[in-house]
């Protein structure tokens, strides 16, 4: 009796101490978030009822479970569900034991117990949420890890560096967050609140206004969402358009405006600003000296001018080379801290793809990347996105007044592909041409030729471009114009739609 109770004591005391040994691995050491439990009980639901798989498909994958073993489980289950057998005890037994895994999961006894674990499926979803939260709480780690490892090389680029971790954690986020599949009722519920709001403004100014009258009649504003490309020769005023749109929807809307210039400098562009806001010439700031002074008028007129600009919100990056992941790690940035409503980039051809990906020298491949990802962006951020892209000499070469069409699209059918509109600056001057067929001069003349509009019509603006300033602005008598008014105005080769009139228009 002695003997027993002296070797249970001994046992007693060994188990404390054992208990302490792991007490103290875990104030030294600490364990990755999971959820062991959970995840046996979601395969367990996954075998015991087939309707489970649905519910949990799209929110796990196999890396989203902690043990091995029930990774492996997992991966054969899909492999099941894309195969459509079905999913139960059986069948993951024999698809597990067909690639050699039985065994190494624990066997058939293993699986047999993880229906045990469940009585339902009733809460199969809530239990696989939380499995994939742990799952990103340990991506997290693990990407933060690296990027502490990493900041420790010397040889380490650190704007390499910052650019993998944004990229990581980006795609950490796309894991968490997936929209889920929204009913129809829904959908409409808001469709419906947004005509109301329409109704409350006026018209042009439900989007994001561009401040040109005849263009804002036709695409109401620049929608959410929207990713808008706006093409042209070199020379023909693209910077200056979009400037003035961005100066329109900053000062006169109060709309938060993101301009990455990947071309020009932002003191470049500012200067353009201060000359078109001042009406004094542009050409005058390059020529200043101790020679060629201001006159104080025209310092008044700067120093009165520039204030609404200065108290805009009005945001410009100069950064030369960026990659669309450093833009979009910027504009994400920008959208949470000062709820950017318009961005627009300068021009598309200058954006660089994944730095990560070797694309051998195919230039086409990458736009489309590039094209691509601002679509996304333009979703992602629910806000519209404008770029400029160049177009092929394919316009010069070709006889009569030289309109661009959509082939000339410069390096990439992708670009028409992804853009919801495709919009072209044509001035006739800008070819020595100085009178259209009707004999009406051209000069100083502009139209926003918009070849491509995926929810509106095709259509023309007109407007004035007054060069002296690098700016575009409203040709009054034509916003006022009736529409047959407009009608006659036009040249041969306009095409020039009436949305209220033309039911089977192509959006």
């Amino acid at each position: 009796m002695t003997d027993f109770k002296t070797k249970t004591d001994i046992n007693s005391r060994r188990r404390v101490k054992n208990n302490n040994s792991e007490q103290q691995l875990m104030d030294i050491g600490k364990i990755p978030p999971q959820a062991i439990e959970l995840e046996e009980a979601v395969l367990g639901a996954v075998m015991l009822e087939q309707n489970a798989i649905n519910i949990v498909i799209d929110i796990l994958k196999p890396e989203s479970f902690y043990k091995d073993a029930n990774a492996r489980i997992f991966t054969a289950a899909k492999k099941l569900f894309s195969l459509n057998h079905p999913v139960d005890i059986l069948t993951i037994t024999q698809e597990l034991k067909r690639t050699g895994e039985l065994e190494i999961v624990g066997g058939a006894y293993y699986i047999t117990q993880l229906t045990n674990r469940v009585a339902s499926s009733a809460n199969v979803e809530h239990h696989a949420r939380i499995v994939a939260q742990k799952y990103i709480a340990r991506e997290i780690i693990r990407t933060s890890t690296d990027n502490i490892r990493d900041a420790y090389e010397e040889s380490t680029d650190c704007f390499d560096l910052l650019d993998t971790a944004e990229r990581n954690l980006f795609a950490i986020s796309q894991v968490s967050t997936k929209k889920d599949v929204v009913h129809a009722s829904t959908i409409i519920k808001e469709a419906v609140d947004e005509l109301e709001q329409k109704q409350l403004c006026k018209p042009g100014t439900f989007g994001v206004p561009s401040g040109l009258t005849a263009l804002d009649r036709i695409t109401s504003g620049w929608q959410k969402s929207d990713l808008v490309i706006i093409a042209a020769r070199p020379a023909m005023g693209k910077t200056a358009l979009v400037l003035t749109m961005a100066r329109n929807a900053a000062v006169e809307f109060k709309r938060p405006t993101a301009v990455f210039s990947l071309e020009m400098s932002s003191l470049q562009l500012i200067s353009r600003l201060i000359s078109s806001e001042t009406e004094i010439n542009g050409n005058q700031f390059k020529k200043v000296s101790s020679e060629n002074l201001l006159t104080d008028a025209e310092w008044e007129r700067i120093n009165n001018k520039t204030v609404p600009i200065a108290n805009s919100p009005l945001f410009i990056d100069d950064t030369p080379g960026m990659s669309i992941f450093e833009l979009r790690a910027k504009a994400r940035r920008l959208k949470e801290n000062h709820d950017i409503q318009l961005i627009i980039i300068d021009y598309l051809q200058l954006m660089k793809g994944d730095r990560d990906r070797n694309w051998n020298g195919n230039r086409e491949q990458e736009i489309a990347e590039i094209s691509r990802s601002l679509k996304s962006l333009a979703k992602e951020l629910n806000v519209p996105v404008i770029a400029l892209s160049q177009l092929s000499r394919a316009v010069e070469t070709r006889g009569g007044d030289k309109r661009p069409v959509l082939s000339d699209l410069r390096e990439s059918g992708a670009i028409e592909q992804d853009a919801d509109i495709v919009m072209f600056i044509h001035r006739p001057e800008y070819y020595n041409i100085t009178q259209d067929s009707e004999g009406n001069s051209t000069i100083g003349k502009g139209e926003l030729i918009i070849a491509k509009h995926r929810n509106g019509p095709i259509d023309s603006a007109y407007v004035q471009y007054i060069a002296s300033q690098t700016k575009f602005c409203d040709i009054d008598d034509f916003s006022t114009m009736t529409f047959e008014e407009k009608l006659s105005n036009l040249t041969p080769n306009t095409s020039f739609i009436n949305p209220s009139t033309d039911d089977d228009q192509p959006f």
